[in-house]
This record gives C-alpha cells, sequence and structure tokens, in this order.
C-alpha cells in the first residue's frame, strides 16, 4: 500500500497537476490581495471596475501561461491533433468566439462602459457589467412605461456589437430632444399660448438647454456635426379638430419622464390661469339624427 502511494507521489503527471494546483492558488491570493488592498482604494467606479476586470484578466492569462509551461513537453506530439479539432471547435464554438471578440471591440472601441444606458439586441436597459461573453443590463421599459427599471435582469451576448445597431443614450452627449403635444382649440389667443409653452419650458429645461450646448460644442468640435437648438423650441400646426403645439426640449436622459411632468403639471397651471384666453380642446362627435320616415301601412284602396 505505501508503495502505491509512493509511486503516486513520484508520478509526473501527478506532481504536475498539484505544481499547478499551487500555482493557480498562489496567483488567485495575488490577484485578490490587490484587488482589496490596492485597487479598493480608487475612488471612481469607472476606473475601480476596469482594473478589477482587468486584473481577473491577468490572472486568468497567467494561469494558461503555467498550463502551458508545465506540459510544455507533451505539447508537441498533439499539435497535428489540435490543428484538426480546432477547425470543428471554432465552427461550433464561432457564437462563443463572436461574443469574445464583441468584449474585446467593447472594451477598445468605446461602444458603452458599466453605468451607460443603452438598447443592445432590441433590450433597452442601464449596463451593469461587462462580461468577457455577455453584458448584463437593467432593463427599462416593456410593461413599464418613461423609460424606469422594470427590475428585470437581461444578460445579452456580446456577439450583438457586430449584428445589430448599439443605442448610448449616455456617451458623450448625456441628453436626448424630447417633445410634448398640447391641443388648443380654436379662437384661443395663440400668441399667449404660445408665450406660456416657451415659459414653462425655459422654467423646466432652462439649465439643461446651456449644459447641453457645451457638450454639443465638444462633439461639433470632434465630429462633423450641425448647429443644434438646444434651448425649448414651440411648433404649430392646424389641424381638423385643433391647433396642435408641440414643446421641443433637451432632457438628461435618466430624467425623461419626470420633466413631461413637471411641463405638464405647469402648463395646466399657467393655461387654467387664462380665464378661458387659452383652452385647451377635446376630440367631439356629432351624432347626425337619422331622417324621419313614414310609413303607410293601410293597403291599396278599392
Amino acid at each position: 500500500m505505501e508503495d502505491k502511494i509512493m509511486q503516486l507521489l513520484y508520478d509526473p503527471l501527478v506532481i504536475k497537476l498539484v505544481t499547478i494546483f499551487i500555482g493557480v492558488f498562489i496567483i488567485w491570493l495575488i490577484i485578490k490581495y490587490i484587488q482589496k488592498n490596492l485597487f479598493s482604494k480608487i475612488k471612481d467606479n469607472d476606473n475601480r471596475y476596469r482594473t478589477k476586470k482587468f486584473s481577473a484578466f491577468v490572472g486568468y492569462f497567467l494561469a494558461l501561461v503555467l498550463i502551458s509551461i508545465v506540459f510544455s513537453d507533451k505539447l508537441g506530439g498533439f499539435t497535428m491533433a489540435l490543428g484538426v479539432a480546432g477547425a470543428g471547435i471554432a465552427f461550433a464554438l464561432q457564437e462563443v468566439i463572436a461574443s469574445f471578440a464583441g468584449w474585446l471591440a467593447i472594451l477598445f472601441g468605446g461602444f458603452y462602459k458599466p453605468g451607460d444606458r443603452v438598447q443592445l439586441g432590441g433590450i433597452k436597459g442601464d449596463v451593469m457589467d461587462i462580461g468577457v461573453l455577455r453584458t448584463t443590463l437593467m432593463e427599462t421599459g416593456q410593461w413599464v412605461d418613461g423609460d424606469q427599471y422594470n427590475g428585470r435582469i437581461v444578460l445579452v451576448a456580446n456577439s450583438f456589437v457586430f449584428k445589430e445597431p448599439v443605442f448610448n443614450y449616455s456617451g458623450e452627449f448625456p441628453f436626448l430632444w424630447d417633445e410634448i403635444k398640447i391641443p388648443i382649440q380654436y379662437g384661443s389667443d395663440y400668441n399667449m399660448a404660445k408665450a406660456i409653452f416657451l415659459s414653462v419650458g425655459a422654467e423646466v429645461a432652462g439649465d439643461l438647454s446651456r449644459l447641453s450646448l457645451e457638450k454639443w460644442t465638444l462633439l461639433q468640435n470632434k465630429y462633423r456635426l450641425e448647429d443644434a437648438q438646444t434651448n425649448p423650441m414651440v411648433f404649430l400646426l392646424a389641424n381638423d379638430n385643433w391647433v396642435e403645439f408641440t414643446l421641443r426640449y433637451v432632457v438628461a436622459y435618466r430624467s425623461r419622464r419626470l420633466t413631461k411632468s413637471d411641463l405638464f403639471g405647469k402648463i395646466l397651471e399657467r393655461v387654467d390661469a387664462t380665464n378661458g384666453k387659452v383652452k385647451f380642446a377635446s376630440a367631439t362627435f356629432h351624432l347626425v339624427e337619422a331622417p324621419e320616415f313614414k310609413v303607410n301601412l293601410s293597403g291599396p284602396k278599392a
């Protein structure tokens, strides 16, 4: 029994496996120590997240290097076999390979970063984590209005960055243009209505107009873009039922629903204070009375 144990302990394969286990354990301890004592002191969340992800990647890389070194004397005989099997593995794992390539594109291409609000693979939400194969999103929308969280966590393959457009709501320009439509009755004071809507827009979104203009100017210096109007604007359209006023304004991408609610609340107060000079319109239906029919039930006279 003891001879078998001694023979097993001196087995070259066992020695190599033990060496790999100890080496991987030491690498893991070093990475955890660095993450806990050095990276935890980084105040910026984005930089701390990136450094931790990079350190984990370095740990995996060192573990692969260790395994390659330990089994270096055995790799030569498997070269041809690995070459033949590699083609089949690449075909079977093409989606995994595409997701890994997507991960590299995300990290170095600037598609998005943790904390950004994106639409990826038809799913809209905030990026929680960017893994090697999948991006984790906290979903917004669906059965919830106003781009707010619905509580569902979605994993989207990184390969979608090559298959579909990536919509980033919070990249270099973290603002959106939004509009609300207000129907006003014919005969109202249209100039007063327009002045009310512009005043409310400037009151609610005035500061964002200045901040968004600064960001837009930076984009113009970097890309080829036209001048954009960031101040609130009002457009008028007359249709069969009412005069439709459209208030266009800039809003932060996370506050679209709240800003719209504030705008409608102030508009309702200001319109009510006009004492009927400005009136909201609503759909009306006119029921046409059926024509009168006279029916003679008596038979023909002889």
